[in-house]
């Protein structure tokens, strides 16, 4: 079972790419970030041509995520618990039937939190506490899971180009790897890394001063698995010739194969 994750940066602007890309790679099931769009004007009909089913937690304009799937849900739960007041759209979580039993998929859109002066990096780091509470729970279930999305971390020194000039931004402070660590650290496997230690290995090319041409990249879109999970990982792959594409994102899927089959 191939399962992706995309920050698409826009749905309607990148609707060819990714019915490109649905019928080039074949994925089981997608997770989408910042799809940018309410739930009515989701450009379903073409991918469910395709053979998908499709979820949908949508905010006009920002953020959005959204599920994409071979497999029927047998469930579906959109926002992150822990804030009734949080109305930003940012996560999602699918729950379907498989050989193995029960398979839960999140799509997450972790907050960017820039600048780092202001209430958007507190609102980042309180967003990755609710998450770390939530998957500390659902761990407890003991079942394959799969949480997949644009992190807005970058990990690892390894996990960017030029680290040096990450240091004041939220997506490399101390503050953010330390919060990431200590969800990694519930039991989680970064199934990239599980695969490979290769540096250079990137998800996002800003479209300034030509990062997508001098390979100036960074990671930050990640599939985290938990143990049952884990165990059934048989490859990870990042498409980054879509990056290349007329009109991209700046952001490629990366994918990750299981040996699970739909029930």
């Amino acid at each position: 079972m191939k399962i992706a994750t995309w920050n698409i940066n826009g749905v309607k602007a990148r609707i060819e790419n990714l019915l490109h890309w649905l019928e080039e790679e074949q994925p089981d099931i997608v997770c989408l970030q910042e799809i940018k769009s309410v739930d009515d004007l989701f450009p379903r009909g073409p991918i469910e041509a395709l053979g998908y089913h499709v979820e949908t937690h949508g905010q006009k304009g920002f953020n959005g995520v959204a599920i994409l799937s071979k497999l029927r849900f047998d469930e579906v739960n959109r926002g992150l618990p822990g804030d009734g007041d949080d109305a930003q759209a940012r996560f999602m979580e699918g729950v379907f039937s498989t050989d193995k039993g029960v398979l839960r998929v999140v799509s997450l859109y972790l907050p960017n939190g820039n600048p780092v002066e202001t209430e958007k990096f507190s609102y980042k780091l309180t967003w990755m506490q609710r998450l770390e509470q939530w998957a500390h729970g659902r761990l407890d279930l003991e079942e394959p899971l799969v949480l997949a999305g644009d992190y807005n971390v970058i990990p690892e020194p390894a996990d960017a180009k030029n680290p040096e000039a990450w240091l004041g931004d939220a997506l490399f402070r101390p503050e953010t790897r330390a919060a990431f660590r200590r969800f990694s650290h519930l039991g989680f496997t970064d199934a990239l890394r599980a695969t490979t230690q290769e540096s250079g290995t990137y998800t996002f090319w800003d479209y300034q001063a030509g990062a997508w041409q001098k390979n100036n990249g960074i990671r930050i879109d990640h599939l985290m698995l938990s143990p049952e999970a884990a165990d059934r990982l048989s490859a990870v792959s990042i498409a980054k010739h879509t990056r290349a594409w007329e009109k991209p994102s700046d952001h490629v899927p990366v994918i990750a194969e299981l040996s699970l089959k739909a029930a």
